[in-house]
């Protein structure tokens, strides 16, 4: 249940506003006033998640659309965080949802918001392999080498998730190939761990360090698994005769 309740003109109860925002039941909301609208944008429900939050998570594109066109305010209502610090723009991204990922970038979403644990949408289009999101939020002004609370940059999770295509466009973006998380680990670090030999491979063409230690003690070939390590060491030979 929403904790706030909204009965008006429009007779619709916060849990109504809600229903309509998951199931796309945008005529619901083309019959509130302005004011009316700028009340149901300020409900929350259990999880401090906002219609906007919702119909954003659902794909709806149509209420998305009227609640970010709403005049004088729409980067207000872009921008609010739920309980965990995602906005609609950390949904949009998560989801996939490319045009509405626009939509809410046209009406003032800021790109370098963070969650509670420090992650910006840039973080989750790339733990999520979403290649043109990532392009269009770096096009948008995202920080290509922001850290969340691990340290971790979008390349980080990109190469720890397998990500090739999302890892390419952050290289060629000017991500930093050995940046370091808390402990010291580098994003080849992390696809050595997953054994992932083409996003390996991809970083060491370019310039990622096979000789990084980590806070344990360990270098990338020592995280390597024996299958995996002569064609690292063998990508290593490459480079530096390169």
């Amino acid at each position: 249940m929403a904790d706030v309740e909204m009965q008006d003109a429009s007779h619709a109860s916060a849990e109504q506003i809600f229903k309509a925002a998951e199931t796309g039941d945008f005529l619901v909301f083309q019959e509130l006033s302005r004011d009316q609208l700028l009340r149901t944008c300020s409900l929350r429900n259990d999880d401090s998640r906002t219609p906007l939050h919702v119909a954003v998570s659902f794909g709806q594109e149509e209420i998305v659309k009227i609640l970010c066109n709403l005049p004088g305010s729409s980067q207000t209502i872009v921008n609010v965080a739920d309980e965990e610090g995602w906005t609609p723009l950390h949904s949009a991204v998560s989801c996939g949802q490319l045009s509405i990922m626009e939509i809410l970038l046209q009406a003032g979403a800021d790109v370098s918001a963070k969650t509670t644990g420090g992650r910006t949408p840039l973080h989750y289009a790339a733990s999520k392999g979403h290649t043109k999101i990532a392009e269009v939020l770096v096009a948008s002004g995202a920080n290509i080498n922001e850290k969340d609370m691990l340290g971790c940059t979008p390349l980080h999770r990109a190469a720890s998730a397998g990500h090739f295509n999302v890892c390419e466009v952050l290289i060629e973006e000017g991500a930093k190939v050995d940046a370091t998380d808390k402990m010291g680990q580098t994003p080849l670090m992390y696809a050595t761990i997953c054994s992932d030999k083409q996003v390996a491979l991809l970083l060491i063409r370019h310039g990622a360090d096979v000789d990084a230690e980590d806070k344990e003690g360990y270098t990338v070939l020592g995280r390597a698994s024996d299958d995996l390590r002569p064609a690292l060491i063998d990508a290593a030979k490459l480079m530096l005769e390169g």
